[in-house]
């Protein structure tokens, strides 16, 4: 099958056509960054117009890449959930429509098995089962995976998602949005031992995962600082290795808790340099098979959704007309492929 994907989640309007023969065709991404940044944050009523303006021509553009036209494609993968609502309808309603005027299935797809299976697209894919840990700006949480749709949530995070604590302490800081990527740059130039940040509940059973705390530890610190760059710098770097030795001390948990030694980190959280290098540590102290998607598969974008909406229209889904966005959809209600 050749499936058109569509990711509008957020305030990225991603499409790809992935071939379950040949693999990705081609992929094209538009990021809202410009749009947002006079407003530190996401403005969801001009993310949504943004993907009406932005969704048809780059659809055309990737279509054009791929040199195929509407009767090469065999289905349409959207998504439907979780996310902005707004944002989710523009894609859903133009991924629907697109089918229904080609004769195609559609199938809606859930946003974090999208990030799930994102290293699915890598010439060395991990094999099922796996320990998964899902880390963006909107969600932080832990899943056993068995196989496409077996999926069960150990843990995830009861407040501020990793992300969302990242980009938060980022602009405390000063920084401008996105601040996650600017605050790991800047965590860069730090030096460890100026400052001690807690690892939030790590001193007490399970794998559930809060960081609303870290980031009023990381305000109070900013608070009584003196402001100098290379303070701040320290403050990055001390934010940045508790939040890792706090998302590894809960992946160490889940998979001696399972008894699994294969692990997935997914989600625009996982292209963190520091993350990655922790991991690797991990992985020659234990053993541990440690798989991430490339750079470009981490944050939002169409080739995770067209992959994901692939396998679940090869097992024979699919969607109406009238389906509804799902703006909140726990990802252990998906059926199993």
């Amino acid at each position: 099958m050749k499936v058109l994907g569509i990711e509008t989640s957020c305030d990225e309007t991603g499409i790809a056509i992935y071939d379950t023969d040949e693999g990705l065709l081609a992929h094209e991404l538009y990021s809202q960054v410009k749009l947002h940044a006079d407003y530190g944050g996401v403005v969801p009523e001009l993310a949504s117009r943004d993907h009406v303006r932005k969704i048809v021509p780059l659809i055309k553009r990737t279509m054009s890449s791929a040199g195929l036209s509407s009767n090469d494609i065999d289905g349409v993968a959207f998504t439907r959930g979780p996310g902005l609502v707004g944002a989710l309808l523009v894609g859903s309603s133009v991924g629907r429509s697109l089918a229904y005027a080609w004769g195609v299935p559609a199938v809606g797809v859930h946003h974090m098995e999208g990030h799930l299976l994102a290293p699915m697209l890598d010439d060395n894919p991990p094999p099922f089962p796996f320990i998964a840990l899902l880390v963006s700006g909107g969600h932080s949480m832990i899943v056993d995976v068995q196989g496409i749709g077996r999926y069960e949530v150990l843990g995830e995070s009861l407040d501020d998602a990793a992300g969302e604590a990242f980009d938060k302490t980022a602009k405390l800081l000063g920084l401008d949005y996105p601040g996650g990527p600017l605050l790991a740059k800047l965590a860069d130039k730090g030096e460890a031992g100026h400052y001690k940040f807690p690892r939030p509940m790590t001193d007490r059973p399970g794998l559930d995962m809060s960081f609303s705390g870290l980031k009023t530890f990381a305000a109070n610190t900013i608070r009584d600082c003196d402001g100098s760059e290379q303070t701040k710098a320290n403050i990055a770097y001390a934010f940045q290795d508790a939040v890792v030795s706090t998302l590894m001390i809960k992946c160490q948990r889940a998979l001696k808790q399972t008894n699994q030694k294969r692990l997935v980190i997914a989600g625009g959280v996982s292209a963190n340099q520091q993350l990655r290098t922790t991991l690797q540590d991990l992985k020659r102290r234990k053993g541990i098979e440690v798989y991430y998607p490339a750079l470009q598969y981490c944050t939002d974008n169409g080739a995770m959704i067209a992959f994901a909406g692939a396998q679940r229209l090869l097992a024979g889904e699919s969607v109406g007309l009238d389906t509804k966005a799902m703006p909140r959809w726990p990802l252990d209600s998906l059926k199993a492929v």
